[in-house]
């Protein structure tokens, strides 16, 4: 055996076998911006110097056969950054980065703000007066049912009353139908919303499609209660997937749009609740003006849902 052979093989070896586990990081990150492709280029090259060489030699044995080996893995990472890269265009064409993020606008045959018409299928009566006010609603999914608003409403003594008006399994398709029957007649001055956990597969196959029933919702509560603020609260991404990023980009970007809060579910374990509510008193008591801080009730919430409530179905569902 040749032992120069031998050690030869042992370096292609070892420079090679990062290559496969990079195809496979790239592959799943769906984003070519952390990637070189001069690099790849680089290491292409190498390769094929050494390949020639080779065959000047006619060195024809396995240390070559290591060579091909790991010139095609190294191609395989170009075949997944062009891959990427038409991704990342895709995600461009949505205009969704924090940057360029522009109003929504939805197409005029699915929504449209400036037709009065389109606001028929809201009853009259939600639009005369309530039946009830609450200060804040909280409207979600199966997560959102289990946080007892009221058990935090007396813990934190709030002078505004809160209530949940979640659905297990509602999505931004049934959302609009469900606000209109069971949280609009409410008047509230404040809504909580958090919703896609229903929704990853019409946002992978369609994120447009996403936008407008978001952007429909939003709208008609405008319609319904022109004074209610809102604040929209992103997913819970525990394991940085990038559907889910992807999917909190665009509700950042419509709730930008609509002048509506957003609120950031990625930074729920550094919020204190209790020094917030201390901190909303004492501008209180100093006379400044402090009208039922929305996000600082989404704190409250998402801090203490956080600490008690596992989201354990959705976080599977997701990471699949």
């Amino acid at each position: 055996m040749n032992l120069a052979h031998l050690f030869e093989t042992g370096m292609l070896v070892c420079f090679g076998f990062s290559w496969p586990i990079n195809v496979v990081k790239a592959y799943k990150a769906k984003t070519a911006k952390s990637t070189s492709l001069a690099f790849i280029c680089l290491i292409i090259t190498g390769y094929v110097a050494g390949i020639v060489a080779k065959l000047i030699n006619r060195q024809f044995n396995y240390v070559l056969a290591v060579y091909f080996l790991n010139l095609a893995i190294v191609f395989a990472n170009v075949v997944v950054y062009f891959r990427n890269k038409g991704l990342d265009r895709k995600k461009e064409e949505l205009n969704m980065n924090d940057v360029n993020a522009r109003r929504f606008v939805p197409q005029k045959e699915n929504f449209s703000f400036s037709n009065a018409e389109d606001y028929d299928f809201i009853p009259k009566r939600m639009r005369e007066g309530p039946e009830k006010k609450y200060n804040v609603v909280l409207m979600g999914g199966d997560y959102e049912r289990s946080i007892p608003v009221k058990q935090l409403e007396d813990d934190f003594s709030l002078d505004f009353e809160l209530m949940n008006k979640s659905l297990p399994g509602l999505s931004v398709k049934n959302a609009v139908e469900y606000y209109l029957k069971e949280v609009a007649r409410f008047r509230s001055d404040g809504i909580i919303i958090r919703l896609g956990a229903e929704d990853m597969e019409l946002f992978k196959t369609s994120p447009s499609e996403f936008d407008s029933l978001y952007l429909k919702l939003l709208s008609t509560i405008k319609m319904v209660n022109s004074k209610c603020r809102i604040a929209l609260v992103s997913m819970n991404n525990v394991n940085r997937e990038a559907s889910l990023d992807s999917m909190n980009n665009h509700i950042k970007a419509i709730a930008s749009s609509e002048q509506a809060v957003y609120v950031d579910f990625a930074y729920a374990t550094l919020w204190n609740p209790k020094a917030t509510k201390a901190s909303v008193d004492f501008a209180r008591n100093m006379g400044l003006s402090v009208k039922k801080p929305i996000f600082d009730v989404a704190k409250i919430l998402y801090s203490f849902a956080l600490q008690n409530i596992a989201e354990e179905k959705k976080s599977v569902n997701f990471a699949g």
